[in-house]
């Protein structure tokens, strides 16, 4: 299927990822387009990612999800594609994410991450991952493993969930509120693999636990439909 940049921009939020950027761009499909969503880097990324063709899309406000939301609404596309910046995913395994938005049978994609090599997914990071996928299910009743950065939905679809976490729990907001809106979610299964440089959110146990706490209060947030009639 032939996917025209009209249809599709991936939004990929950055910080400090001048080393991985080139492998990430390169990888993006043809005809889509890239929204580099800088967030305060200091190596040159921003300058990195025009001359390699990408929109860039400044967000000072520090956060992946004021980045992710940042590039959300500076979308244009009917279709809106997330993936991390680090070349750990590669934005190319999109392609089917998006044609299941296309066909009308889901309403968000995820990827369920694969690891291809020992040490690529922390157990620290895993073990927070696990406990959050058991929470949702208790919450949602979606039967998800994981809670990754790989996704793509319709955009305006996207902006209608009215998304407010601007931190770590971003992703996790847009799958509970999908939920609570009835969306068909679906998972593929994806490689994941080392990342270039040194993550800024699962690379340490105190990364981890600051990402886990915001999304367990997003979780005990009240669905949408409460707070509406409260």
């Amino acid at each position: 299927m032939t996917i025209s940049s009209s249809d599709v921009d991936v939004v990929l939020p950055c910080l400090d990822e001048a080393e991985a950027l080139p492998w990430v761009l390169g990888r993006i499909p043809v005809g889509w387009r890239a929204l580099v969503v800088d967030n305060g880097s200091r190596d040159g990324s921003a300058r990195i990612a025009r001359a390699l063709g990408a929109t860039v899309v400044d967000e000072p406000r520090r956060g992946f999800g004021a980045a992710c939301h940042a590039g959300l609404t500076a979308a244009t596309a009917g279709i809106v594609c997330f993936c991390d910046c680090d070349a750990s995913l590669d934005p190319a395994l999109l392609v089917p994410f998006v044609q299941r938005i296309q066909e009308g049978t889901a309403d968000l994609v995820l990827g369920r991450r694969r690891p291809v090599a020992r040490g690529t997914w922390p157990v620290h990071a895993r073990a927070g991952n696990l406990a959050l996928a058991r929470m949702l299910r208790h919450r949602t009743g979606l039967r998800l493993h994981d809670l990754g950065p790989l996704r793509a939905a319709r955009r305006e679809a996207l902006l209608g969930l009215g998304l407010t976490d601007r931190r770590s729990g971003y992703p996790l907001e847009m799958v509970v509120r999908a939920a609570d809106a009835g969306w068909r979610v679906a998972e593929y299964d994806v490689p994941y693999l080392p990342r270039t440089g040194t993550s800024k959110v699962t690379g340490t146990w105190a990364g981890t636990w600051h990402a886990v706490r915001d999304m367990r209060r997003v979780l005990t947030a009240a669905p949408a439909r409460e707070r509406a009639a409260q």
